[in-house]
């Protein structure tokens, strides 16, 4: 798979993303980050793939037992059921990886909770398959900084691409030209993207105030 070059950038017409298992009980013993930014970042990766019409997944594990998916990333997708499964590994299960499959897309977008177990598995197990594997560390975390750490090295020496949830929108984006899609992305930012998008609200406040200035 190419790492540099244009070809080595994601695209969104390329790109499926999967959303592994952000649930209560993963939740609970999440240290690796504070995990309401880990709800914050999946939450704007999930409403990114919404905007650009990149096919999204959600799956939970065991969801009678685990929690239900968190309410923030489910109202991205209200009409898609999570796909529960028994598997601990995601691309040992049919259900998703058919979809995948079907799909015809190339470039794979993960995320989970924990990076070390339910990340890391299907993330070597795809690079096996061929598929480009962009894994996005900030909208998933692991039981100690360690674990997601160690994870994310040894997923780094398999070939997977480590990368950001804003730095899949702007890749995503890639021309502030096009038109279709800034609008929403912008909207994004202001919503989940922390200090940027404060300076994007105070930039967007300082335009209306030249504006009418100058309309006087």
């Amino acid at each position: 798979m190419p790492k540099t070059g244009l070809p080595g950038l994601l695209r969104p017409e390329d790109s499926i993303v999967v959303l592994i298992d952000h649930q209560p009980y993963q939740f609970a013993n999440l240290h690796s980050h504070e995990p309401t930014m880990v709800v914050n970042n999946v939450v704007g990766l999930a409403k990114t793939a919404k905007v650009f019409n990149v096919p999204t997944i959600l799956t939970t594990v065991i969801e009678e037992r685990g929690g239900y998916l968190i309410k923030g990333l489910q109202d991205v997708f209200p009409e898609q059921k999570p796909i529960d499964r028994t598997f601990i590994n995601t691309w040992e299960d049919p259900k998703v990886t058919d979809i995948v499959k079907k799909s015809g897309r190339k470039q794979l977008v993960l995320a989970a909770l924990w990076t070390e177990i339910c990340l890391a598995m299907p993330a070597i197990h795809a690079l096996g398959e061929g598929y480009e594997v962009f894994i996005v560390t900030d909208a998933s975390g692991g039981v100690s900084l360690e674990a997601h750490d160690m994870a994310v090295r040894r997923m780094v020496q398999a070939g997977a691409v480590p990368i950001t949830w804003t730095a899949v929108l702007a890749e995503w984006q890639r021309d502030w030209a096009r038109e279709e899609t800034a609008a929403g992305i912008s909207s994004i930012v202001l919503e989940h993207g922390g200090a940027s998008g404060v300076a994007l609200a105070w930039e967007m406040q300082l335009l209306a105030t030249a504006a009418r200035g100058a309309s006087k």
